[in-house]
């Protein structure tokens, strides 16, 4: 009977320590990022507002799009964790495409990292679906590829057609490479369940690395040179706001 007493008793500490263990580890829970615009300290809007770049030269905005691929976030121990390799197209004018929602067992986030712009591979693969439609306006050619960031609008100091400003930046061949990795490092870990938001400032655009002046270079639509000095200034565009 003594033997049988203990076996109870450790089946039951057992079956406790399990039930316990299991219960306290963390589970999976969602955390969403937002992209948010503006140009300096001003919230950016596509009803034609009048900013100013970093050279006095004024200019509206029409279009701003980028593409956003091969999603990952680390944690302070520095798990790492792969949300998503595909692209994403995030369209100022589209607000259902300013959020991206995803599940983590990573309780702590410290950094998050991704490709601005759309890797050789689906470069190379042609017109596809999805956000790579091309009926979202994003794809040059099968040659060329996609266009990974676009900044449309109007400046006096263009002297393009219709004063138009119009860049269009994109190459992923040598020498012509316009892919940048952003990563961005949070000051405070989000609970989850938290949004945290990702801020991009157009005025980065014109002189982060090089001076970009629109009267110069008022249209940029091909690879080369220019996307590439572009390319440099706004992978310098994000922010982490909390």
């Amino acid at each position: 009977m003594r033997r049988t007493h203990i076996a109870g008793i450790l089946l039951v500490l057992v079956i406790s320590t399990g039930f316990t263990a299991h219960s306290i580890m963390p589970g999976p829970h969602t955390v969403t990022l937002r992209f948010t615009h503006g140009v300096g300290d001003r919230v950016l809007t596509l009803s034609g507002e009048t900013y100013v770049d970093p050279y006095g030269e004024p200019f509206t905005v029409e279009k701003f799009r980028y593409y956003v691929s091969h999603l990952r976030i680390t944690g302070d121990d520095n798990t790492g964790q792969v949300i998503s390799e595909d692209p994403h197209l995030v369209d100022e004018a589209d607000s259902s495409t300013k959020a991206i929602t995803f599940s983590t067992f990573i309780i702590r986030i410290k950094s998050i990292q991704f490709l601005l712009g759309v890797d050789s591979i689906e470069n190379v693969s042609g017109a596809q679906a999805g956000d790579l439609d091309p009926l979202k306006g994003m794809f040059w050619t099968w040659n060329s590829g996609y266009v990974f960031a676009k900044l449309e609008g109007k400046s006096d100091s263009s002297h393009a057609n219709a004063h138009f400003l119009s860049w269009h930046v994109g190459g992923f061949r040598q020498y012509q490479n316009a892919l940048r990795t952003v990563r961005l490092v949070l000051k405070d870990t989000p609970s989850p369940g938290d949004t945290i938001t990702v801020h991009a400032d157009i005025l980065k655009w014109f002189n982060a690395l090089h001076p970009i002046r629109i009267a110069e270079s008022p249209v940029c639509h091909d690879p080369g040179p220019l996307s590439m000095q572009i390319a440099d200034n706004y992978a310098s565009m994000f922010s982490i706001e909390r």
